[in-house]
This record gives structure tokens, sequence and C-alpha cells, in this order.
């Protein structure tokens, strides 16, 4: 029998890891994705805890975003809590500045020439 219960998921609650258990590599490697930067710099424009994952508008299928956003949580990125049916994420930004200084800002500066 599954539990019903409101606020409850059917799912199990996501996995992340805290920006001070992160290599750099680790970091890094996260990063270099541009759909992962996609999905970081959607979220620092947002309040936390305001965007579900299918509101993220990228290129690419519900099991590859579940994946990215895995591949964020195992590097400290980004945290996600379930509240009913949807998952919702903020950008730990704070906890990983303090690990990694000005690694966010590069991220999220728009390097496109005027």
């Amino acid at each position: 029998m599954t539990d019903k219960t409101p606020g409850k998921s059917h799912r199990p609650a996501p996995v992340f890891t805290h920006p001070d258990d992160v290599p750099l590599l680790t970091a890094l490697t996260a990063l270099a994705d541009p759909v992962r930067i996609q999905l970081v710099r959607t979220l620092a424009d947002h309040p936390d805890w305001s965007l579900s994952c299918s509101n993220f508008d990228v290129p690419v299928g519900r099991a590859a975003k579940s994946h990215h956003f895995s591949v964020l949580r195992a590097a400290g990125l980004v945290e996600q809590r379930d509240e009913g049916p949807k998952r919702l994420n903020r950008l730990r930004r704070e906890e990983f500045d303090a690990r990694f200084p000005g690694l966010l800002d590069l991220t999220l500066r728009d390097d496109e020439a005027s």
C-alpha cells in the first residue's frame, strides 16, 4: 500500500552532496555542460524553491533533465525537495561560493559580445 499523505511523494527523497564534500574536478565537470549551465542560470534568476523541474525549458527529455539535476546535486550546486507531485529546486549559491569562491560568478556571467 502506498502512502497517500498530502505533501508526501511516492518517490525517494533526492540525495545531494554538501559543497564542502565536493572535489574541484566534480564541480568543474558539472558546470562544463551547456544544459547544466542553463539550469544553474535559470535557478540563479529565481527565488529559492520557486521552480519545479518541469519549469525549466531545456532541449532535453525528462530522463536527461533528471540526470542533469542528479549531476548538479552531486556537485553540491542544487538542493531539491518534494512538495506533492512537484520537485522544487534551489541553487546552493552561498554554500557553493564558500567552497569555490568566484566559480559561480564566472558561470553566471554573460560572455556574449555586445
